[in-house]
C-alpha cells in the first residue's frame, strides 16, 4: 500500500476541503439558523413548530405514511428478491423482475403522482378497466401509492444483494434434518436477513419521509412535512428562521434509524464460503411468489402505461386519435428544450465530477496510508443521511449573499454531495478486492503513484467507474428534492420544470419531458451496459490468450 506521497496530500486535501464548504458548513450555518430569531439566540422556532398544529400534523401524517410505506416496501422487496433468489421459477421471469422493478428510477418522482391520478383519477385508464373508481386518489391512497413504487427499487437492491452473499445449502440441510416449512424459512431465510430487512425498513421509511416529488404532485390536502418546509420556504410569506429548525427535524428520523441499524448490526450471519447451491423444487412455493412478483410488476407497470398513452392523442381520454403534436409542441418550444439541454448539462458534469470525486475519495481510504483517510467513511454517512432538501436549503442560506447563487456549479455540486455515498461505496468495494501490492510493484519500477493508478488500478476497475457514473447521471436527472430551492428561471431542469407545468394544468408537456428523462436515463443504462460487456469480454480474451 502507498505511504502517502505529497499527490496524495494534496487529492486528500482539495476533497476535504470541497466536503467542509459544501456539506459541513452549510449545515453548521442551517443549525444556528434554526435558533435565530428577533430576540437573538433561542429556542423559538422549535417551540412554534410544537404549538402549530398544522407542523404537528404534517410531521404525523410523515411518520404514519412512511411507517405503513417501509412495512409494504419491505414487505414486497423481500417477495421479488426471494422469487429471484430461492424459487425454480422460469428463469427468464428473474431477469424481466431485476430489470422491470428499476423502471420507476428512471423517472422523477414528482411524474408520479401525475400517472397515478391519469390512471387512478375519474377517467383513469385502471378507473375504466375496472368501471369504477377504486378509491380517491389524492391525499393518503395516492401518496402510499407513490411512495410505494419509489422506494420498492431501492429496497428491492438492498435485500437482492444480501440474497446473493447467502449459502443456500443450509435451506437444503434444514428439510433434510426434518424441520418444518415455517421453521426452516424462519431459521435459514429470515435470521441471516433481520439486519438487512431492517435496514430496507429504514431506507424506505427515510425516502418517503423527505421526499418533495410525490407530495407535490398528488398530496392534496394531506399535509406532510417536505411540502411544509416548502410552503414555509417559499410561501407568500417565507420565513428561513422556521424553515432552518423544520429542516433540522427531518433530521431526526435517520438519526433513530442509524441507531436501529446499528442494533440490527449484531443480528447479521456471516457464511466462511458460498456456493452455487440450487434449492430443491417446490411447486407450490413457485407459484405463490411468481404470482406475487408478476402481479407486482403489472401493477408498477400499469401506473406508468398511460405516460406513454396521453402524449400521443388528441385529448385524453376525451379524444383518443393518434397525434404527435404534443411531442412537436415541447421540441418547437425554446423554454422546453433549453430546459431539457440544462438537465443533460447537470447530469453530464454531474456525473463526470461526482465520479472523479467519489472515485479519488475511496482511492486515499483503501489505495494509500494518508493520515485521517477515514474521514472519508464518515463524510459518506453523513451525505447518506442527509435529506436531499435540507442540503438544498442549508445551500439557500449559506451561499445567498454569495456569486454562486442561482449557479449550475451549485446545483451540480449540492447533486454530487447528496448522492455521494453509493458511487463511493462501489469504487471502495472494488477496490478492496484488488491485490494491494500493485501500487508498491509500481513505485519499485520507477512509475509515479498517479501513473501507477491509470495505467493499473483503474483500467481494472473500469466496469465499477462504469456504474458509478450511471448511477450519478440517472439521479441528477431525477433528481427534485436536492434542488427545489437552488434552481432559477436560467437554470431550471425537467424536474422542477414539471413542477412550474404542473400550475398551468400541462400534463402533455409533463409526460413528453417524464418520457423524454425516462428514454434518456435508458440510454445511458445500456450504453453502460454495453460497455462493460465489451471490457469483460476484452478480460477474458486476455485470459485465454495468456493461459495458451
Amino acid at each position: 500500500m502507498h505511504k502517502g506521497k505529497i499527490e496524495t496530500k494534496v487529492i486528500f486535501i482539495a476533497i476535504i476541503a470541497l466536503f467542509l464548504a459544501f456539506l459541513a458548513l452549510p449545515l453548521l450555518f442551517l443549525f444556528v439558523q434554526s435558533f435565530s430569531s428577533e430576540e437573538g439566540f433561542a429556542i423559538k422556532n422549535y417551540l412554534e413548530l410544537f404549538e402549530s398544529k398544522e407542523i404537528t400534523a404534517a410531521f404525523l401524517n410523515s411518520i404514519k405514511i412512511s411507517a405503513i410505506t417501509a412495512t409494504i416496501t419491505t414487505t414486497l422487496a423481500f417477495a421479488l428478491a426471494y422469487t429471484v433468489n430461492v424459487t425454480r421459477v422460469f428463469s427468464p421471469l428473474k431477469k424481466v423482475i431485476r430489470t422491470g422493478i428499476m423502471i420507476p428510477m428512471l423517472l422523477p418522482t414528482i411524474t408520479y403522482g401525475f400517472a397515478i391520478i391519469y390512471s387512478f383519477g375519474n377517467q383513469g385508464l385502471i378507473t375504466k378497466l375496472f368501471g369504477q373508481n377504486l378509491f380517491d386518489i389524492y391525499g393518503f391512497n395516492g401518496l402510499l401509492i407513490g411512495y410505494v413504487i419509489y422506494t420498492l427499487p431501492s429496497a428491492f437492491l438492498l435485500i437482492h444483494n444480501s440474497f446473493t452473499y447467502m449459502d443456500k445449502k443450509f435451506i437444503i440441510v434444514s428439510k433434510l434434518m426434518g424441520d418444518g416449512p415455517v421453521r426452516g424459512f424462519i431459521n435459514t431465510i429470515l435470521r441471516p436477513l433481520v439486519g438487512t430487512l431492517g435496514g430496507a425498513f429504514v431506507l424506505s421509511f427515510i425516502l418517503s419521509f423527505t421526499d418533495f416529488g410525490i407530495p407535490a404532485s398528488i398530496g392534496g390536502t394531506y399535509e406532510v412535512v417536505a411540502t411544509e418546509l416548502y410552503r414555509v420556504m417559499l410561501g407568500a410569506i417565507p420565513n428561513f428562521d422556521q424553515g432552518a429548525a423544520i429542516a433540522v427535524l427531518m433530521l431526526l428520523p435517520a438519526v433513530f434509524g442509524i441507531i436501529l441499524l446499528r442494533y440490527l448490526d449484531k443480528f447479521q450471519f456471516h457464511y466462511d464460503k458460498v456456493g452455487d447451491t440450487e434449492v430443491l423444487r417446490h411447486r407450490g412455493r413457485d407459484i405463490l411468489f411468481g404470482s406475487i412478483s408478476v402481479m407486482t410488476l403489472i401493477a408498477i407497470v400499469s401506473v406508468f402505461v398511460v405516460m406513454l398513452v396521453a402524449p400521443l392523442v388528441e385529448s385524453y381520454p376525451y379524444n383518443m386519435s393518434f397525434t404527435w403534436k404534443h411531442f412537436s409542441s415541447v421540441f418547437t418550444s425554446n423554454d422546453l428544450v433549453n430546459v431539457y439541454q440544462n438537465s443533460l448539462l447537470v447530469a453530464g458534469l454531474t456525473a463526470v465530477f461526482g465520479t472523479i470525486i467519489a472515485y479519488g475519495a475511496a482511492l486515499l481510504n483503501i489505495r494509500t496510508k494518508v493520515k485521517g483517510r477515514g474521514t472519508m467513511d464518515i463524510i459518506s454517512m453523513i451525505t447518506n443521511t442527509v435529506p436531499g432538501m435540507v442540503l438544498g436549503l442549508s445551500y439557500l442560506l449559506f451561499f445567498n449573499e454569495s456569486s454562486l447563487k442561482g449557479t449550475f456549479i451549485i446545483i451540480i455540486l449540492s447533486t454530487i454531495v447528496h448522492y455521494f455515498t453509493t458511487p463511493y461505496l462501489m469504487a471502495k468495494n472494488s477496490l478492496a478486492k484488488m491485490n494491494p501490492s500493485w501500487e508498491t510493484t509500481g513505485e519499485l519500477l520507477g512509475d509515479s503513484w498517479l501513473k501507477t493508478i491509470r495505467r493499473v488500478v483503474l483500467p481494472n476497475s473500469i466496469s465499477t467507474v462504469l456504474e458509478m457514473f450511471s448511477y450519478y447521471f440517472i439521479n441528477a436527472m431525477v433528481t427534485i428534492s436536492g434542488l427545489i430551492f437552488l434552481v432559477t428561471a436560467e437554470t431550471s431542469v425537467v424536474a422542477s420544470k414539471i413542477k412550474e407545468l404542473q400550475h398551468f394544468a400541462q400534463f402533455n408537456d409533463i409526460f413528453v419531458l417524464s418520457i423524454l428523462i425516462f428514454g434518456t436515463n435508458l440510454a445511458m443504462r445500456l450504453v453502460c451496459d454495453g460497455l462493460q460487456k465489451i471490457k469483460i469480454r476484452q478480460k477474458t480474451k486476455t485470459k485465454l490468450r495468456s493461459v495458451a
